[in-house]
């Protein structure tokens, strides 16, 4: 019987260089979105599919980012004091997201590096990774409609976006056949071909569900340029072996990765939510 996905990884090291100056102080997963870190949208996610057990992935120093999730004694104090009942239950919720273990990475050696340190953790059932860069607003949690889609075929799922040619050799790549809607059995996964050698444009985004056996591929994969173990290298090794599936998720996607990309989703976060629509609307900005 296929196991229900309980655990969730979260790679959230890094200089954060292409968000410099401000990441000299402030850790990349801590820059918000309107008014949320990027890593509350990963957490908050896991938390909507039901899973309730995260191993962040740190570089060292970096423990604010965990911090947020873990009760602040002086707000809550605060706004029980003035009987703020919404944002002391606000901080509450935060707090309940997820049960939070710091796993620190000192050495940068890539991905899927940082997947392996969290083999203890995971143990051996299947589990999901978020890349908390990539946000996705959908009804249905991105990661539990890939988590549908591993219980239905076994083996492990990526989410996979089709994407402009222009973007193809910035990206890995999906070589797979279509077994059902928006569901593809991948065949291969080549990280950012050249445009005239993709096999596809369907891209891999930022979630997956893997089995366990994941961690000994990538324990004994070969390390890539500059030393860096790769996951996307670790799940292909996986193609014959057991299942890998591709997930063309329902929702909307933007990688908030680089300022560009960040402030396109702090926009599209403000459009969403009635108490900032009308000051972006003042703005004058046209839908994309």
């Amino acid at each position: 019987m296929p196991q229900k996905v309980r655990k969730a990884v979260i790679p959230a090291a890094g200089l954060g260089t292409r968000f410099l100056p401000v990441t000299r102080a402030v850790p990349k997963p801590l820059l918000p979105v309107l008014d949320r870190p990027l890593i509350h949208y990963a957490v908050a996610e896991a938390a909507a599919a039901g899973i309730d057990q995260i191993a962040m992935v740190l570089s060292p120093g970096d423990d604010a980012i965990a911090d947020y999730f873990r009760p602040n004694v002086r707000l809550e104090r605060a706004f029980g004091e003035r009987g703020d009942a919404v944002r002391l239950a606000q901080q509450k919720e935060i707090n309940g997201l997820a049960e939070i273990t710091v796993l620190e990475q000192t050495v940068a050696r890539g991905l899927g590096h940082a997947v392996l340190m969290a083999r203890d953790f995971v143990g051996d059932e299947p589990f999901a990774v978020f890349l908390p860069d990539d946000l996705i607003w959908s009804v249905t949690p991105a990661i539990a409609q890939l988590a549908r889609i591993s219980e239905e075929h076994g083996g492990s799922v990526v989410a996979a976006k089709r994407v402009p040619q222009e973007a193809i050799p910035n990206l890995g790549i999906i070589d797979a056949e279509s077994v059902g809607h928006g569901v593809h059995r991948v065949r291969g996964l080549v990280e950012k071909p050249p445009l005239e050698k993709a096999p596809s444009d369907l891209a891999i985004i930022g979630r997956y569900i893997l089995t366990p056996g994941v961690f000994d591929r990538i324990e004994y994969g070969s390390a890539g340029a500059l030393g860096e173990i790769q996951l996307t290298d670790a799940i292909a090794a996986a193609i014959g072996v057991e299942p890998v599936h591709a997930c063309e998720f329902e929702g909307d996607h933007i990688d908030a990765g680089t300022p560009a990309g960040m402030l396109a989703a702090t926009i599209y976060e403000a459009r969403r939510r009635p108490e900032f629509s009308d000051a972006v609307a003042a703005l004058g900005l046209t839908r994309a």
